[in-house]
């Protein structure tokens, strides 16, 4: 079970990972900026950068519920500006940011599970009470 945890893990946050470094493009700046984020040019990159050390925090298990919580500062505003689905009238585009939005709402929920339950066994965090254990 150790191994399903880690692995839950990893793929939780490879989306983090993976997409922390494109809010330092022009692209990703600019369209933060066209949905309405204030002074993009800083909190889209400051965006990326606690997308970036929240998601490494759980994928190696080092203070794991900070990083979650890291995770859910990053979503919460990300999920109402740039999701805003009930602004939006064409039908096809409403449904799309829709979509995102629950993603964002149901990944809201896993980074609070592991707020409250922790890393798990095969994480930094726990090496060292399983060499005091020993």
């Amino acid at each position: 079970m150790k191994y399903t945890l880690l692995a839950g893990r990893i793929l939780f946050s490879l989306i983090f990972l993976l997409s922390s470094f494109g809010h330092f493009s022009e692209p990703s700046i600019g369209y933060a900026a066209s949905k309405g984020v204030p002074m993009a040019s800083f909190l889209v990159p400051l965006s990326g950068i606690i997308e970036l050390i929240g998601a490494l925090s759980i994928i190696l298990g080092y203070k794991a519920k900070y990083g979650a919580w890291l995770i859910i500062l990053f979503l919460l505003p990300v999920t109402v500006m740039l999701h805003n689905f009930w602004t939006i009238s064409d039908p096809m585009a409403q449904q799309m940011d829709m979509a995102a939005f629950m993603k964002n709402i149901s990944m809201i929920g896993g980074a609070l599970i592991i707020v409250h339950f922790g890393s798990g066994p095969l994480s930094l965090g726990n090496r060292n009470s399983s060499r005091a254990s020993v």
